[in-house]
């Protein structure tokens, strides 16, 4: 009889990848590193087990919104629970006060809402320049273009 492979937290090798964003759309970029951080880029993916690998996100600055997104969609939040909290922006706005959290938030956004995804969405790094703090890590350079 054989039997599924089941992968153990303790036998699993995690990389580091080095993403760049530019003129990449922002939703192809964020399924490509949602999936890398959740390991379904591997074989011995398990759903319960975190098999994903470490990801930077460089030149968050130049990702590209298309169409009318830039005016048109909308991120909300709460801040403090009552209907007066509620604080609205538009995805350009994020974009030019911080893009690093227009990236961050769309892909956190594809991952399971849980424990785990949590412990996902940890290993994402983005940065707005070209330069990241990461280079004792070793990361691979990953060319998402012809994964997209």
């Amino acid at each position: 009889m054989r039997t599924t492979y089941m992968a153990k937290p303790s036998e699993v090798e995690r990389k580091w990848y080095v993403v760049d964003a530019t003129d990449i759309p922002l939703g192809r970029l964020s399924t490509v590193v949602a999936s890398i951080l959740r390991g379904k880029n591997k074989p011995t993916y398990t759903p319960h087990v975190d098999t994903g690998d470490y990801v930077i996100v460089v030149n968050a600055d130049k990702v590209k919104l298309t169409g009318k997104k830039a005016t048109d969609k909308i991120y909300s939040r709460n801040i403090n629970g009552n209907p007066g909290g509620l604080k609205q922006i538009s995805a350009g706005a994020l974009r030019a006060k911080d893009s690093r959290k227009l990236v961050e938030l769309s892909v956190k956004g594809m991952l399971p809402k849980n424990t785990l995804g949590r412990k996902q969405g940890m290993k994402l790094h983005v940065y707005g320049e070209a330069e990241h703090n990461h280079a004792a890590q070793q990361p691979e350079t990953l060319d998402i273009t012809n994964l997209i």
